[in-house]
């Protein structure tokens, strides 16, 4: 460097230091750990208990500790009929296994495996699961089921 732009960049570096418009960088956050889960692997457990054995069963894959954002599964031992609910956050469906249909705003879509919906949230919806569907599910937010006329019962498990 010549000797004039040292001088120059020295005398530059002393003024933002005196004035205080130097300021350090913050050390960047650890990053993200991977995460990696085989399908046998991951615990389930029953959406609605009382149901018992023909309860859908829902896993909880992840949740961001910073925004509560969730990835799940859910899986049905025997098939159902989802009353309508809604959640506080956007939530997507992917089929993973099964065909699916699903409702709302008087609109029904059948989806088969590799099937992508996204619903906004609060948008009340209803679904029709098969026994043996699995659906992958991702939430903007925390979780949450918000049941408009009250959760399935035995009557909506269909046989």
């Amino acid at each position: 460097m010549r000797p004039f732009l040292q001088t120059a960049t020295i005398a530059l570096f002393a003024v933002f230091i005196s004035t205080g418009m130097l300021v350090a960088a913050e050390p960047a956050p650890a990053p993200a750990q991977p995460m990696f889960l085989k399908l046998q692997d991951v615990k389930w457990a029953k959406i609605l208990p009382d149901l018992g054995e023909m309860s859908p069963e829902i896993a909880i894959l992840r949740v961001d500790p910073k925004t509560q954002a969730t990835q799940l599964l859910i899986r049905t031992p025997k098939g159902i009929h989802v009353r309508k609910h809604w959640h506080t956050a956007n939530e997507t469906h992917t089929m993973i296994s099964g065909r699916a249909i699903f409702e709302c705003e008087g609109k029904r879509m059948e989806m088969g495996p590799g099937g992508f919906n996204y619903m906004p949230a609060r948008m009340v919806h209803e679904a029709w699961l098969p026994e043996g569907s699995l659906t992958f599910i991702t939430v903007d937010g925390a979780w949450d089921v918000n049941w408009v006329e009250g959760p399935p019962t035995a009557s909506d498990v269909t046989k």
